[in-house]
């Protein structure tokens, strides 16, 4: 594994020395952004800022491009920062997650024809950019087949790629304090990318990445604690007996996490539990209902306002935004799908070929590399998810700073929200921070959107999260 890893470093280190030589030595062409200018999407509400649309080629000869999405802030757009966000899988869309159902300015509506303002959207307080990656997710493509076969290193590399040539497109924002930023699978695909940023800024001698912080939620970062995790949760909220807990505990080894290396007794024992869990809870979020399909696509096709609530939030939003992206005049607005894929837009990519064997990489010491750049790191979990559950990412946050030998600088508490608990943070060496969100899901915005912009205001502004009731200016 080892030798595997220096290769690895080896063979980007080559890489990012040449896209210098590239970037140094040759001349860039900049500031073409407004033929990716989005006049209006179907059925939009009336707004003020501007929103980009369109593909970033990464590699002309394979036919390579990755299709983004950007959203200027609603007010003083170039005195505000910049903030990527990637959702995770791998091999799902940052356009159906994190766009559409999250953190964006808009949300489908219940007939799937039309969109509804997002009220507590994050471009309230930055720019934000989204892009489908890796090539074959969303509407992101290449001409060459054997680009589909991914990992997170050339998902990294592509993505250092789009953001150098992204900037050229948008010089405007080359100087613009960047954050990095996603969810899930992500966990891996943020600190990658800054990784490689980080090498770059070392070498190069003109353009720098002006990058300030890096924040993920609900994150996969060990898989050996994240796996294990999960039934923990299971058991804490009493989704599963203790008999069955006590013999996943027993027979199951989350130290060295595979399940070619588990035992049948392990196996067994994990697939009770997912059928006692059953097939009407969601995984994401064990306090939502489930949508039903059958009945939303029926409401869909006759154009009725199909809106399914569950605690304030429409659970059948995915199906929602799976009808509206596939509309021809959608994608036209967009600049999507320029070579007239022969398959549908989706949300997670059912052909994409990515390496397994890199869910397994540990991430911590990657964090400890950009913790070491002095790049503030914020690690945050919704509290209601049991497929990457906080009791894993809590205890990967107190480990990494217990190597890094750091202090407690905020001792474990709540912090608030419109005078409501918001959750529970507590933060390391003044630049190391993991919070829950109260009541939120794996994707926190979705299920706990002025909760989740309260966070990433506090990120973005450099501060802490309120522990008093006294309200902030983003409550």
């Amino acid at each position: 594994m080892l030798s595997l890893q220096m290769g690895r470093s080896l063979g980007l280190m080559w890489s990012l020395l040449m896209v210098m030589m590239v970037i140094n030595g040759g001349r860039d062409v900049e500031g073409y952004s407004e033929e990716d200018l989005v006049i209006k999407l179907p059925g939009q509400p009336h707004v003020s800022f501007k929103q980009y649309a369109g593909y970033v080629d990464v590699d002309e000869k394979a036919g390579r491009s990755l299709f983004y999405y950007f959203v200027e802030a609603q007010e003083k757009p170039h005195h505000k920062p910049l903030t990527l966000w990637l959702n995770g899988g791998p091999g799902c869309s940052s356009m159906g997650g994190g766009a559409f159902t999250e953190l964006g300015p808009f949300f489908p509506r219940g007939d799937g024809r039309g969109l509804r303002i997002n009220e507590e959207s994050w471009n309230k307080v930055s720019n934000l950019l989204f892009v489908e990656s890796p090539a074959g997710v969303g509407w992101s493509y290449s001409n060459t087949t054997s680009d589909y076969n991914r990992d997170d290193a050339s998902t990294a590399h592509d993505m250092y790629i789009f953001l150098l040539k992204w900037f050229q497109k948008f010089p405007e924002y080359k100087t613009s304090a960047l954050f990095l930023t996603g969810e899930s699978y992500a966990g891996h695909y943020i600190p990658q990318l800054a990784d490689v940023l980080l090498r770059h800024n070392k070498l190069s001698t003109s353009f720098k990445f002006n990058l300030k912080g890096v924040a993920i939620g609900n994150p996969l970062l060990n898989l050996d604690r994240d796996a294990g995790s999960v039934y923990e949760f299971f058991w804490s909220h009493g989704m599963i007996s203790d008999e069955l807990g006590l013999t996943i505990n027993r027979e199951c080894d989350f130290n060295d996490y595979s399940s070619v290396n588990m035992s049948k007794a392990c196996n067994d024992a994990s697939d009770e539990a997912y059928q006692v869990v059953g097939d009407y809870i969601n995984n994401y979020d064990v306090i939502l209902d489930v949508c039903y399909p059958s009945i939303v696509e029926q409401e869909l096709r006759l154009k009725k306002l199909a809106t399914k609530m569950s605690v304030g939030v429409d659970v059948c939003m995915s199906y929602e935004r799976q009808y509206y992206f596939n509309m021809p005049e959608v994608q036209h607005a967009l600049h999507a799908n320029r070579t007239n894929l022969p398959y549908e837009w989706s949300m997670c990519s059912s052909f994409l070929n990515y390496n397994s064997k890199d869910t397994s990489i540990n991430i911590l010491p990657i964090l400890k590399k950009i913790i070491q750049h002095k790049i503030p790191v914020w690690v945050y979990s919704g509290d209601q998810d049991s497929v990457v559950p906080f009791l894993g990412s809590r205890t990967l946050m107190r480990e990494l700073a217990h190597e890094l030998k750091f202090a407690i600088t905020v001792p474990y508490g709540v912090w608030f929200y419109k005078g409501q608990v918001g959750g529970w943070v507590t933060e390391y060496g003044n630049i190391l921070t993991f919070a829950t969100v109260r009541g939120a899901s794996h994707m926190v915005p979705y299920a706990q959107p002025g909760r989740a912009l309260q966070l990433f205001a506090s990120f973005v502004h450099g501060q802490r999260l309120p522990n008093t009731t006294t309200p902030s200016i983003y409550d």
